[in-house]
């Protein structure tokens, strides 16, 4: 046996390989709250999942490309990797001579690899550009709509987590932490580059010890580890619950204005808004609590604790991905504004703590090494979460961040290392869309749904099957991940496959340069290093030494320069102040987004018309037991099942009006869709709150209805496909109104993580 180290998105570890898998994992020595999603990687390489060959669906295969509605319900045809490599690239050809680039569509949306030259996304985007570009997609479902309007209200959206405020410097100097949100630790696991350490845990703890309290807003309890205020307000209403502490520092003479005279700029069209001048509607508590359920004294009260004390008000991710999710983190920066702490030590604003394991962390000083993704000829985008309404809706205009854009005819899918049954909301719907298209190109290590709506499927090596290297803009490790195990079965490398297609394609010099993958990664280091201004070790050293320490910068406060000199650190937005109030938002005319942050009902919570069919909130956050929907199959994961399915949380109120009991297999539906799920019976929500994480596999009781039950548990069928506003189109997949009832028919069986048929060539 041998005890390797390697690299995953949740954290640094010592495998002990045996049989050609992991047998066991270790944490990295010195970090001081590793994760339990490490438990899943023990017989992942082996796992019954994966993907053993090239495949290509047999109705596919005799018919040729064309939309079909067979997708996730037919049989694949195993081929050999030169057949593979002729029908792809013949496929490529015909629809880039026939209907141009645009007509490819390159989502490749995930997380598939911490890797910084064997990330799917890189290296399909490179071949893509090489081919002659693709439409693509922009910003994240984690962040769409925070991706667009933090840019226009405070000049970035990558700098709130990348420069966020220190946990050193929050531990010594914050007296409140007002979260929106919460800070759920679960999510501080993972980090879309690597992470060697995880920090927030013990910073809190450290936070708490000095006397700092946290106050947390939101319908789970457990958004928040350990002690805390909790405040359960009715979900999707934490703008107003701001709104009305806005109100209280504006009233009693507590706003900081002459911090926002001279960092900010249309707060006085706020305030007429805010203390109801124009609508007659006065934003006070007592009309937040109407909204959220909440005590309006207990909202005055805390509105002066904070103008009082040492404050951050921070706003989780989730809080975004709802409709109408521009405004919570434009609400909350506005609110840490009125308090005039933004570039004090210890207080502002934070987007993000308790989402991953960034904010917080100080940033490296310098760059990491990178694959270049060249050029993109092609003009045509989507906003991420777009992806069904590109092709449904094909030749259609649409808004778009002031701008009005056309959906392109998209006649190829070419998909690498994501699984958007895990990321996109309405699956029915998505389902549909995909039957559309001439060709769905999937590389994937494993079955996933996505593989199994694929028309060709090309097997990839997981991380652990190749060499790389990895690091993440806030974790001070470049570390070697050396290759623990041969490729499984007949699998390899994404950059083989691009290799091999772009010399058929008469592209190959240009995708390769020449170099095989061990000497990219050489080639990369050695472009980075030479870059530097202070030394590195070689290559070869490197590699051998397994990991090189980089400096940060220590000790961060967000936006402090532009406190300490406005002029000299203009921020870049068209006034270079905080937009409070910003006029070319206003001019864009939109009636689901206004000229500054605002109070709007979203489509789906407890006191819309839709409750009374549906009455209880669904929250569909991140699960404890994995990294979104990898490797569902894991120990870990599977742990968490119930007889199979993914959990629900009930409170017990709520479970005893439907005469459930704890342990009861339920059913989940609305209008849309319906999936079966465990029940858990938990006082830890509000009451008429439930709570199913993302990313059980998608497994359709009849693969060939696209409205057919998940029997697994995947909230997907059961969210809205609309996007947050006319600015940003993001994605609301993570609120949604339901009923739940005791399943009583036969169980069925749940076959999310079996290969579907595989045939013999004819």
């Amino acid at each position: 046996m041998s005890r390797p180290a390697s690299l995953t998105h949740w954290g640094a570890f010592t495998a002990t390989m045996a049989d050609g898998d992991i047998a066991a994992v270790t944490a990295a020595e010195g970090d001081a709250d590793p994760s339990p999603l490490l438990g899943n990687l023990p017989g992942s390489l082996r796992h019954r999942s994966r993907v053993a060959a090239p495949a290509v669906r047999r109705g596919w295969l005799r018919a040729g490309p064309g939309p079909s509605d067979r997708r996730g319900d037919d049989e694949f045809v195993a081929v050999s990797w030169d057949e593979l490599e002729e029908i792809l690239a013949t496929e490529l050809r015909r629809v880039v001579d026939t209907h141009g680039n645009e007509a490819v569509f390159g989502g490749s949306y995930g997380w598939s690899s911490a890797g910084r030259f064997h990330h799917a996304q890189s290296q399909v985007h490179r071949f893509l550009n090489l081919l002659g570009g693709y439409t693509f997609s922009r910003h994240s479902y984690s962040l769409g709509a925070t991706g667009v309007i933090m840019p226009r209200v405070v000049g970035t959206h990558d700098d709130l987590f990348k420069r966020s405020t220190s946990w050193e410097v929050i531990v010594e100097h914050t007296d409140l932490l007002v979260c929106f949100g919460g800070i759920a630790l679960k999510n501080t696991a993972i980090n879309h580059g690597g992470t060697t350490a995880h920090p927030a845990r013990d910073a809190l703890r450290k936070f708490r010890a000095r006397g700092g309290r946290i106050v947390s807003f939101s319908p789970l309890r457990d958004d928040v580890d350990g002690d805390c205020d909790w405040h359960a307000l009715i979900p999707g209403t934490d703008v107003a619950v701001m709104l009305g502490l806005a109100y209280v520092l504006a009233t009693e003479n507590l706003a900081d204005r002459e911090f926002l005279a001279t960092y900010c700029t249309g707060y006085d069209r706020f305030e007429r808004y805010l203390l109801g001048h124009d609508d007659g509607v006065p934003k006070s508590p007592q009309w937040a609590s109407t909204i959220s359920g909440l005590p309006a004294d207990d909202l005055t009260e805390l509105a002066r604790r904070m103008a009082g004390q040492r404050t951050i008000v921070t706003v989780s991710w989730s809080l975004q991905r709802i409709r109408h999710g521009e405004q919570a983190p434009w609400m909350g920066l506005t609110l840490a504004a009125m308090l005039g702490q933004i570039g004090l030590p210890g207080g502002g604003f934070g987007h993000g703590y308790g989402s991953m394991n960034e904010p917080g962390l100080p940033p490296l000083r310098s760059e990491l090494p990178r694959l270049p993704q060249g050029i993109n000829p092609v003009q045509s985008f989507i906003p991420v979460a777009a992806i069904s309404d590109l092709l449904l809706r094909p030749g259609e205009q649409f808004d778009y961040n002031g701008r009005r854009l056309r959906f392109p005819e998209i006649k190829l899918v070419y998909w690498a290392g994501g699984n958007p049954f895990h990321h996109h909301q309405n699956i029915p719907r998505l389902r549909r869309a995909l039957s559309r298209v001439d060709t769905i190109v999937v590389h994937d290590p494993y079955w996933t749904a996505m593989a199994k709506h694929a028309d060709i499927v090309v097997p990839s090596t997981t991380a652990f099957e190749r060499e790389d290297y990895s690091g993440s803009r806030n974790d001070p490790v470049l570390m070697a991940m050396p290759r623990l195990a041969e490729p499984f079965a007949r699998s390899r490398d994404d950059y083989s496959t691009f290799a091999a297609l772009a010399h058929r394609l008469g592209f190959g010099e240009q995708f390769t340069e020449g170099r095989t993958a061990r000497q990219w990664l050489a080639h990369l280091y050695d472009k980075w290093a030479a870059a530097l201004d202070f030394a590195v070790p070689t290559f070869d050293e490197f590699w051998q030494q397994g990991r090189l320490r980089l400096a940060t910068e220590d000790g961060l406060t967000l936006l402090a320069d532009y406190r300490a000199d406005p002029a000299a650190h203009r921020l870049g937005t068209p006034s270079g102040r905080i937009e409070i109030f910003s006029a070319d938002i206003d001019g864009f005319g939109y009636d689901d987004c206004a000229g500054h942050p605002k109070w709007f009902e979203p489509s789906e919570w407890l006191k819309s018309p839709r409750a009374t069919q549906f009455p209880l909130h669904l929250l569909a956050n991140q699960p404890a037991s994995r990294l979104h929907g990898q490797l569902d199959g894991g120990a870990v994961s599977q742990a968490s099942k119930i007889q199979g399915r993914e959990p629900i949380r009930m409170h017990p109120s709520d479970a005893a009006a439907r005469g459930l009991s704890d342990g009861d297999i339920v059913r989940v539906f609305n209008d849309r869709g319906a999936c079966l799920a465990g029940l858990v019976v938990d006082d830890r929500l509000r009451p008429s709150v439930v709570q199913l994480a993302t990313g059980a596999w998608f497994d359709p009781a009849d693969p060939s209805d696209p409205d057919a039950m998940c029997v697994h548990g995947n909230p997907n069928v059961l969210t809205d496909d609309s996007g947050t506003s006319k600015l940003a189109h993001g994605c609301t997949g993570a609120h949604v109104l339901v009923q739940v009832e005791k399943f009583t028919g036969e169980l069925p069986p749940v076959r999310a993580h079996e290969p579907p048929v595989i045939r013999r060539r004819e």
